[in-house]
């Protein structure tokens, strides 16, 4: 299953990837854009007009825990091991860390001015945030919670995520590039071109698949030589992308298209098109089941 932030819709499409077809529809108010699905959690969403983060029953798909924000909520992203929710705050340089359960809120951790996305290296030690004002992500212990490292990037990083082999890439919005880090280092490894305005990154068959939002496409790049192989076209202004579980196929959130397009990760082929809501976001992993 998907779930696909529709933000001019205030709602949220649940997507079958097996039937490829939207099932449901669930009212979110507030222009919601952020989502993270859990299997054992549930889904959350960031609705920023509202300031509002809510948890849906996994089964039910009902609201079960809300809480509004007092900042500019953004992205969003679970530590199911520590049972704790992760929510940038655009406005105020900082993130919220919140109770995964009932969305309380625990403490708060600075980052650099504007931080939006944010993720979990796959042995969860680290915690990134793409610091956009800043033009740097921020690394966080993620036991700690302490700072680690600020590193200065591309221009505007948006979104980002860690690689199976944990380097953390980031795609900058400002200078059409991507920055691959070495979390631990806290230094920039590599940066390489990508398309027009990249925004979300995710990875499958060992190689990394960016949206580039103005370009339509999807440009695809492999791991081991950090050059581009392929660009897919998709929808227009594609944002969020993930990837199923067992590492087969993308999904991108078409933004001016209302969908989804669905890309075959060895051939690279479009292999279909779901319709969604207006103004489909998708802006973290929103996959059900699929890479953590």
């Amino acid at each position: 299953m998907a779930f696909v932030t529709n933000q001019n819709g205030d709602s949220l499409s649940v997507l079958d990837l097996e039937t490829r077809q939207e099932v449901s529809r669930i009212d979110v108010p507030g222009k919601p854009a952020g989502v993270a699905a859990h299997p054992g959690l549930g889904i959350y969403t960031v609705s920023p007009d509202s300031k509002t983060v809510r948890r849906f029953d996994a089964a039910t798909r009902e609201v079960v825990a809300e809480t509004v924000l007092d900042g500019g909520p953004t992205g969003i992203a679970v530590d199911a091991g520590r049972g704790r929710v992760f929510v940038s705050d655009w406005y105020n340089a900082r993130i919220w860390v919140l109770d995964a359960a009932d969305l309380s809120v625990i403490r708060d951790l600075a980052t650099g001015a504007a931080p939006a996305g944010l993720d979990f290296s796959p042995d969860g030690r680290w915690l990134a945030s793409a610091d956009r004002d800043a033009d740097a992500v921020s690394i966080v212990d993620a036991e700690t919670l302490e700072r680690h490292a600020d590193v200065a990037v591309g221009t505007r990083p948006f979104g980002l995520r860690f690689a199976p082999d944990g380097r953390l890439f980031a795609a900058n919005v400002g200078s059409n590039d991507v920055s691959v880090v070495d979390p631990v280092a806290g230094e920039v490894l590599a940066t390489f071109g990508v398309g027009d305005r990249p925004y979300g990154v995710a990875f499958a068959a060992w190689h990394a698949f960016v949206t580039n939002q103005y370009a339509g496409t999807v440009s695809v790049v492999a791991l081991d030589t950090l050059e581009e192989v392929a660009v897919v076209s998709v929808g227009e202004y594609p944002e969020g992308i993930d990837v199923t579980e067992d590492g087969g196929t993308l999904i991108v959130a078409n933004w001016f298209d209302n969908s989804v397009t669905l890309i075959d990760a060895k051939t690279r082929e479009v292999t279909g098109e779901i319709a969604v809501g207006d103004g489909p976001r998708a802006f973290g992993a929103f996959v059900m089941g699929g890479p953590e």
